[in-house]
C-alpha cells in the first residue's frame, strides 16, 4: 500500500520552498499527500532556528505525537531543515521516537534515510557540512497553481551579530542564470502567473561567478519570459542595493513596485553592533531613489527591538526612521538570544519587559504610518491576483481576497465564477492598517489557466532544473524541462 506523507513547515520563504521539494522527492519515491483528517503514515519537520522559542516548538509538537507513534510503531518522523542542521544527534537524544534527521545541504536524502531506518529498525541521521548540489536540481511539488518560488542563491557571506542563518545555511552559492529561467519558463508553463525569487541576500546574487550587476540583469531577463505577469523578490540587503536594480524594476514591466528592505533598527550605534554595512543615512537615500524611479512603490521592511545595547535614544532613532520612510508594512521581531552568534555573548541583554514595551510602541507607530499610507489608495484602481486562504474572514464577510502589484492584501465583494488565480479589477473603498476593502462591482474579470488548475485542484510539479547556462537570456527551447505538472496529475 502506498505510504502517505505530511510535512509541517516553520520558518521563512526558503523553508517553505524547501517543503515543496521535499513534497516533490517523496511523490517521486511514491509516497502520497495523507488524506484530510487522515493519520499520515510519515511526519517530516522542516524546521527554523531563527527564533528563541523554535526549539520550544519543535520539541513540544514531537511531544505530542510521541503517543501516536507508540500506537503506530510503523508510523515514521522525520526533522529536516536549520534547526535540524544545529541540533544534529542532540534531536534523537531529546526525542528517541524519531526516525531521521537530515540537515539543509541534503534535502535530496530523505526518502533514502527513510527506507534505510525502517529497514534497519533504527534512527538514521545525516548532515552535511556544505552543499553538495544546489537544491533546485531536487523536484518539487508546488503549493499553489498561480504563483510559485523560485531561488536564485542559498547561504549568505554576511557577519550580523544576531544572526545564525550563515553557519546552518552556509556560503552563498548562485544559480546560472540559464537554471533560474528555465526554472521560471517551466512554472509558466504550468500556467503559473507570478514567481518571488529568493535568496538570503537575493541581491548580492552574482558574487560566485564574478557579475555585480548580475540580479538586474535576472530581474530584465524575466522581463522577457512570454506569460510571467508579475515578478517579485527577497529579501535584499541595502549594502548590495544598486542603482541599476532600481532601473530594472522600473523599466521592467513585469516586475512589481514591491520592496522588502529590512533596516533591522535605525540607529547608526546599533547598526555597527549588529555588523549591518549601512547606516540610516544610507538606506533613506536608497528608499528616495526607489521612490523618485517608482512613485508607487511599496515598500516593507524587518525591524528588531531590543538588540542588546539598545538604548531609549537608539530605539527613539527607529522610530523616527520608521516615520521617516513610510512603510507599508513592517515584520517586527523581538531581539532572541542565539547560542553561537556574537550577540548571545554581547553585554546589555535587555530584560524582557523593557523590550516588550518598545516593541508594543514601534507596533503603534507603524500601525499609523501603515493605516496613513493605505488610506491614500481609497478610490484608486487595483488590479488582483486572487488567492486562496489570504483572507481568514472571507467566508462570513462573503468576500474573497488577492494581492495588488505592490503586495497589498485587498478584499473585495465575491462574485460568482472568480477563482483563485484569476485576475480582477476593482475600486479600493476602505482601508485598513494591514489590508484594503473593495465593496462593489467588479471592474473586470479575466479567467486563467491558473484559475482553471486551481478549480480542478491540480498543482504544478517541477522536475529538478540543472543546465549550467553561464549567460543571460532565454534558454533554448529543448534545455526547459518537461514539466510534469498540472497537466500529468
Amino acid at each position: 500500500m502506498t505510504r502517505s506523507y505530511e510535512i509541517r513547515t516553520f520558518g521563512c520563504q526558503m523553508n517553505v520552498h524547501d517543503s515543496e521539494r521535499l513534497a516533490g522527492m517523496l511523490e517521486d519515491a511514491g509516497y502520497r499527500p495523507v488524506d484530510s483528517g487522515a493519520a499520515p503514515d510519515v511526519v517530516v519537520f522542516n524546521t527554523c532556528a531563527v527564533r528563541e522559542n523554535a526549539d520550544n516548538k519543535l520539541y513540544g509538537t514531537l511531544g505530542h505525537l510521541r503517543p501516536m507513534k507508540q500506537a503506530n510503531p510503523d508510523m515514521q518522523i522525520a526533522v529536516g531543515g536549520c534547526l535540524a542542521q544545529k541540533d544534529r544527534g542532540d534531536i534523537i537524544e531529546r526525542a528517541p521516537w524519531v526516525d531521521v534527521v537530515f540537515g539543509t545541504h541534503n534535502l535530496g536524502s530523505l526518502p533514502t534515510l527513510l527506507d534505510r531506518a525502517r529497514h534497519n529498525a533504527a534512527a538514521e541521521v545525516e548532515i552535511l557540512e556544505s552543499l553538495e548540489t544546489f537544491p533546485s536540481t531536487l523536484p518539487a511539488r508546488r503549493d499553489s497553481a498561480y504563483s510559485g518560488w523560485v531561488s536564485i542563491s542559498v547561504g549568505c557571506n554576511n557577519t550580523c551579530t544576531f544572526c545564525i542563518v550563515p553557519s546552518l545555511r552556509g556560503k552563498e552559492r548562485d544559480r546560472r542564470p540559464g537554471e533560474i529561467l528555465a526554472e521560471v519558463q517551466a512554472l509558466v508553463a504550468e500556467g503559473v502567473l507570478e514567481v518571488t525569487l529568493l535568496g538570503q541576500n537575493v541581491n548580492s546574487y552574482g558574487v560566485e561567478f564574478g557579475d555585480r550587476l548580475a540580479f538586474g540583469k535576472l530581474l530584465r531577463a524575466c522581463g522577457e519570459v512570454e506569460g510571467l505577469e508579475r515578478v517579485r523578490f527577497t529579501s535584499p540587503h541595502p549594502k548590495d542595493f544598486t542603482e541599476d536594480v532600481i532601473a530594472a524594476m522600473a523599466e521592467t514591466p513585469n516586475v512589481c513596485h514591491q520592496l522588502h528592505m529590512p533596516l533591522q533598527s535605525g540607529s547608526d550605534r546599533v547598526l555597527k553592533e549588529m555588523r549591518r554595512s549601512y547606516r540610516t543615512g544610507r538606506y533613506l537615500d536608497i528608499l528616495d531613489k526607489v521612490r523618485a524611479a517608482m512613485p508607487d512603490a511599496a515598500i516593507t521592511t524587518d525591524i528588531i527591538v531590543g538588540f542588546p545595547g539598545e538604548t531609549e535614544e537608539d530605539f527613539q532613532g527607529t522610530l523616527d526612521v520608521v516615520r521617516q520612510a513610510r512603510f507599508s508594512s513592517a515584520f517586527t521581531f523581538q531581539y532572541s538570544k542565539r547560542p553561537g552568534t556574537p550577540a548571545a555573548e554581547m553585554a546589555g541583554q535587555l530584560p524582557k519587559e523593557v523590550v516588550q514595551e518598545r516593541f508594543e510602541r514601534l507596533i503603534a507607530v507603524q500601525e499609523e504610518v501603515s493605516w496613513a499610507e493605505n488610506k491614500k489608495l481609497v478610490g484608486s484602481t487595483v488590479e488582483l491576483l486572487v488567492a486562496a486562504g489570504e483572507g481568514r474572514k472571507d467566508s462570513e464577510t462573503r468576500r474573497m481576497s488577492g494581492r495588488g502589484r505592490d503586495g497589498r492584501l485587498v478584499h473585495f465583494t465575491a462574485t460568482e465564477g472568480v477563482r483563485p488565480g484569476d485576475v480582477v479589477h476593482t475600486t479600493v473603498t476602505y482601508a485598513a492598517p494591514h489590508y484594503l476593502v473593495a465593496d462593489g462591482e467588479l471592474l473586470g474579470h479575466r479567467r486563467t489557466r491558473a484559475g482553471d488548475n486551481t478549480e480542478a485542484g491540480l498543482r504544478p510539479k517541477t522536475s529538478g532544473v540543472s543546465l549550467g547556462l553561464p549567460a543571460f537570456g532565454a534558454p533554448p527551447p529543448a534545455a526547459v524541462p518537461a514539466a510534469g505538472g498540472c497537466s500529468a496529475s
